[in-house]
């Protein structure tokens, strides 16, 4: 009988956004550990440990840092913070995987890249637009086996619901947050890559807008990019304007245009009135078709631990997951303020 593996000792380092929870969920369920957590508010830090009882509390980040026993470190801190956090973990011999965004300045993006490849760890962004979205994953199979024809254009939209009085105030200050295209848009950056294929896609126009919330004047609300390859072109648009009547977070979609057909994916719902979330739509020469795509299996987890003990880049390649954050940043560092 074939031993397991042991399993990739994970810990967190900055649980200030929750998708912390569905990064750890996707590494524990494909069989990773989580070993300890360090978080400065009590208040995010016992949640997560009810969560995970088995982690260990460190006072300190250095203490994980020091511990020879952990393999990745997964970080949600504030921001503008990531990057320190991912640096030292790295330094330390350990594997990272960051909350988009990974970085809030272009200068910070050159330091992590720097210490990744002078390291050879891993560093990994969760682009979970992708990875989390059985329908996108679904929709990137179809294209890579040429249901729609060689790529031709792609438009991402993410808009989001604000729910202004839970977020914290460094949710709204642009030194702290980075501004709206480095957060929500590093999604569809990512995406862009992926569908597209492109290697050095340049950033032709961005634009901001503060729109609604003059209280908070740093805040961006709106904004959009125009992304071009050597074969594509990519427009992404993310705002904060989901209504509260909608039974969603966001009505983000992807399409993806194609000399031969068009891919529509509506990832968290319908407006047509199907139920939940994942749905997708074909349409070429031989049919226009609806997928229901909650049966797709998601394997980043797996991939990303697969990577992580045998030292490969299957989940995602370190230049892709760079590419997309610096396409991101660059629009947001370049953004017309409207």
């Amino acid at each position: 009988m074939t031993a397991m593996p042991t399993p990739v000792r994970l810990a967190a380092i900055g649980l200030n956004h929750n998708h912390i929870y569905g990064m750890a969920a996707h590494l524990v369920e494909a069989g990773a550990e989580m070993a300890a957590v360090h978080a400065v508010e009590p208040e995010l830090r016992e949640p997560f440990a009810q969560r995970y009882p088995d982690a260990r509390i460190a006072a300190t980040a250095q203490e994980i840092y020091e511990d020879e026993s952990i393999d990745v470190v997964l970080t949600a801190a504030i921001p503008s913070e990531r990057a320190a956090i991912a640096m030292a973990a790295m330094q330390h011999g350990k594997d990272v995987q960051s909350d988009k965004a990974g970085m809030t300045s272009l200068a910070q993006w050159q330091a992590v890249r720097d210490v990744q490849a002078a390291t050879g760890r891993i560093y990994s962004v969760a682009y979970s637009e992708r990875f989390g979205s059985k329908a996108t994953v679904r929709a990137l199979e179809l294209v890579k086996a040429g249901a729609v024809g060689d790529v031709v254009h792609l438009m991402g939209t993410g808009p989001h619901s604000l729910r202004k009085p839970t977020r914290p105030n460094w949710f709204f200050r642009r030194d702290t947050a980075g501004g709206i295209l480095c957060d929500i848009a590093a999604h569809q950056c990512d995406q862009y890559l992926a569908f597209s294929g492109e290697t050095d896609p340049i950033v032709v126009q961005s634009q901001v807008a503060n729109r609604a919330h003059p209280d908070t004047p740093e805040f961006e609300d709106f904004g959009d990019m125009l992304v071009r390859g050597r074969s594509t072109v990519g427009y992404f648009r993310v705002d904060w304007f989901t209504p509260t009547g909608l039974a969603s977070w966001g009505d983000t979609r992807l399409t993806v245009v194609g000399t031969e057909g068009y891919i529509e994916v509506r990832k968290n719902l319908d407006l047509a009135g199907r139920a939940g979330g994942n749905h997708l739509f074909v349409t070429n020469a031989a049919a226009t078709r609806y997928e229901d795509c909650a049966g797709v299996p998601l394997t980043f987890g797996h991939d990303f631990l697969a990577d992580v003990r045998n030292r490969t880049e299957t989940a995602m390649s370190q230049e892709h997951c760079f590419k997309a954050m610096h396409l991101a940043l660059t629009a947001q560092a370049r953004a017309d303020r409207i």
